[in-house]
């Protein structure tokens, strides 16, 4: 028996796609390697859940850490703040990387990385950070200083540190900036303002991904994160949505038919969460040696699966909602179109047009549907609308 090789809510074994966003984020590792400087402002990647950030992010921490690089991780919650959570993923990822000084340097550092600590409270409340004096130099005014300051000095350290011990620099990735504290965005982006200021001393590049809202809550916290780069994030195209399906085959010695490849790529529309499930059902429902190939039949057979568990995501993003988004969605779901304008939706609730902005931004908050352009909106999950429609047939 050949293992199932599809992940579906998992990063995938096999990463295909995306070469222009891994270009992006290789273009500011090439900075940092080559120039020994900051890589670039913040880079944002921005998209609905499904659509692949979180495997992005990681396809770029291996591809740095292979070039030189100590890559830190840090997922951002919405119940605790996000630099502590920083400051230790930086530590496990220097000491994993064999940087930090043997003896009685290292710790030092480790101390240093201990007393780092930042404390936000409720809106309003204090921001505290300490710093301990850098190893090998008197104490000065970092003990006490202000977060931003205390951040970037032991960002600029950390890189400079590894930079010391032959690696390439520091990169810091950030997933689901989106629910990060407003302090924390607040400080991380005024940290890397400062940073910038002194660019070719500071060899490092911080990357991250959120939901469509990320753009707007970073300018919240700071007007000047507008100035952060942001890249929307897409469906795959026909080519990539085929890559995602054939290369992890491929490894187990397995292949596609045309006929099933197709029907696939029409049945989940590019959407990379979708591929991986009717991937894994079609798999599950061939189970098929290594030299052979997944057929239509294999697809017809899987499909079944890969739609309940679409189902049960449709019914919890709908049971979420209050009575008021449901209208919406209600509304929304009724036009029958992919991209809905607000009249119509506005209409279909019986409301003025200006009254369903508050339903409508919880909505985007949540990730259930996306902006597409001026006054029109999507569902974020292919089938959504259908399913909603059918509701009504219950």
């Amino acid at each position: 028996m050949t293992a199932n090789p599809y992940t579906p809510g998992q990063v995938p074994r096999v990463f295909a796609g995306r070469a222009a966003e891994l270009r992006r984020i290789e273009d500011q590792l090439a900075r940092v390697l080559t120039f020994g400087e900051l890589g670039g402002p913040l880079l944002v990647f921005h998209a609905p859940r499904g659509i692949g950030k979180t495997s992005l992010l990681r396809t770029a921490q291996r591809r740095a850490e292979e070039l030189g690089f100590v890559a830190a991780w840090v997922a951002c919650s919405r119940e605790r703040p996000v630099l502590p959570e920083l400051v230790g993923s930086l530590r496990t990822a220097l000491e994993r990387a064999e940087v930090l000084p043997r003896g009685g340097a290292g710790g030092v550092w480790r101390k240093r990385l201990e007393r780092v600590s930042v404390e936000v409270g409720l809106p309003g409340a204090k921001v505290a950070a300490e710093v301990a004096s850098p190893p090998g130099e008197k104490p000065d005014d970092t003990l006490g200083l202000a977060p931003i300051h205390a951040l970037g000095t032991l960002l600029h350290d950390a890189a400079a540190l590894v930079r010391r011990r032959g690696g390439a620099g520091l990169l810091v990735l950030v997933d689901e900036l989106h629910v990060a504290l407003p302090d924390d965005m607040s400080i991380l982006l005024n940290t890397l303002q400062n940073l910038d200021g002194d660019r070719e001393h500071n060899p490092l590049a911080v990357v991250s991904a959120g939901l469509p809202v990320t753009p707007e809550a970073l300018t919240r916290a700071a007007t000047f994160g507008e100035r952060s780069a942001f890249v929307p994030l897409d469906v795959l195209n026909g080519a990539d949505a085929r890559a995602v399906l054939t290369a992890p085959a491929e490894e187990a010695g397995v292949g596609w038919t045309d006929g099933a490849l197709t029907a696939v790529v029409d049945e989940a529309r590019g959407h990379p969460y979708l591929l991986q499930l009717i991937g894994s059902g079609t798999w599950d429902a061939a189970r098929p040696r290594r030299g052979t190939k997944l057929g239509l039949a294999d697809v017809r057979r899987g499909l079944p699966a890969a739609q309940q568990q679409l189902t049960a995501m449709h019914r919890a993003r709908w049971g979420s909602a209050t009575p008021t988004e449901q209208a919406f969605l209600a509304a929304m779901a009724a036009t029958g179109l992919d991209n809905v304008t607000r009249v119509a939706i506005a209409t279909g609730m019986g409301r003025d047009s200006r009254s369903i902005s508050a339903p409508r931004e919880r909505l985007i908050d949540k990730g259930v549907i996306e902006p597409v352009g001026h006054g029109l909106v999507r569902f974020t999950l292919p089938g959504f609308g259908a399913f909603v429609r059918g509701l009504d047939d219950a």
